[in-house]
């Protein structure tokens, strides 16, 4: 569909049209650029929050810089709490060879409180074959909860942290990887209290606050705790409520980091795999009943390396 702003002549040419019924859409008929008009921001911020992922093909003409300069029209750049930025930028490199093997269902940083409300990402190398991302939609999985489980979640809190079990997540994960977790990702150790259930800022719907970084349901034994972590990340999971997306070299993804999860498919063996990420600054989540998230423990790990 064509939109235009009725308050402004420059008609704004891009098209978009939905990957699936709940989650997603490709945008086309527009170069990304810092260069876009105040009707093309405001189409794409509209669209971000109806469809939760924007696909953008054919962007290959922007660099790191260019990256930095169109992300910063729509929120301020977030660094990683942890792990450092590309050559002194706001860019985190997600390298195959060095760790960068996202193979868990994910909400981008919700071991802090004001975790990211969007991420921007850019393919620079991508396997031949294989390499995929796969977005799901947190909204509709809580709006598709049985009222009684909906009245349940509504009403906890879990913990999160950096510090989770990664060989459990990351069965894959090689010695590289994982002593990239242990010497990077876990440098400085977060524990934060969210809601199951936050309401989003902008939108007022309702989205759960799960993934891999989620350490046990507060309130709960383990085992219920556990229990219960499956049976919401199932529902959040469920193929109809996902997305999946083949990458192509120059392919610009973004995606409301508050209303999904995220899992890059790790199937492409040794070939190389890099992407760029810019993410933007986010608020602090509130529950259903007006509590905000809390960061309870910041610990900084000091290494026994000589």
């Amino acid at each position: 569909m064509s939109k235009t702003n009725p308050s402004n002549s420059t008609k704004v040419q891009l098209e978009i049209k939905p990957v699936t019924a709940r989650i997603g859409a490709e945008v086309t008929g527009i170069r990304l650029s810092a260069d876009l008009n105040t009707s093309e921001v405001l189409a794409i911020r509209e669209a971000l929050l109806k469809y939760k992922v924007l696909f953008f093909r054919d962007q290959q003409h922007l660099d790191d810089a260019g990256q930095e300069a169109f992300s910063r029209l729509f929120g301020e750049l977030y660094a990683h709490p942890t792990v450092p930025s590309k050559d002194g930028t706001s860019i985190l490199e997600i390298d195959s060879t060095h760790g960068g093997r996202a193979d868990a269902w994910h909400t981008d940083v919700t071991f802090v409180d004001a975790y990211p409300k969007a991420s921007i990402l850019r393919s620079v190398i991508i396997p031949e074959v294989g390499g995929d991302t796969i977005w799901a939609n947190t909204a509709t999985a809580y709006q598709n909860l049985s009222k009684e489980l909906r009245n349940l979640v509504d009403q906890r809190w879990a913990l999160h942290t950096n510090d989770y079990d990664y060989a459990a997540y990351h069965t894959q994960a090689s010695s590289e990887d994982y002593r990239y977790y242990k010497d990077v990702f876990t440098s400085t150790i977060y524990e934060t209290k969210h809601p199951l259930v936050r309401v989003h800022p902008e939108t007022g719907e309702r989205t759960l606050v799960l993934g891999q970084f989620v350490k046990r349901i507060l309130g709960l034994s383990l085992s219920d705790s556990n229990h219960l972590l499956s049976v919401l990340q199932d529902h959040i999971t469920k193929p109809e409520n996902t997305v999946r997306w083949r990458w192509a070299v120059g392919d610009i993804v973004i995606w409301d980091n508050r209303a999904t999860q995220h899992y890059a498919v790790n199937d492409y063996g040794d070939q190389h795999r890099v992407v760029r990420r810019v993410t933007l600054a986010g608020d602090v989540p509130v529950s259903v009943d007006g509590q905000r998230s809390v960061t309870q423990t910041k610990v900084k790990v000091v290494s026994d390396k000589a």
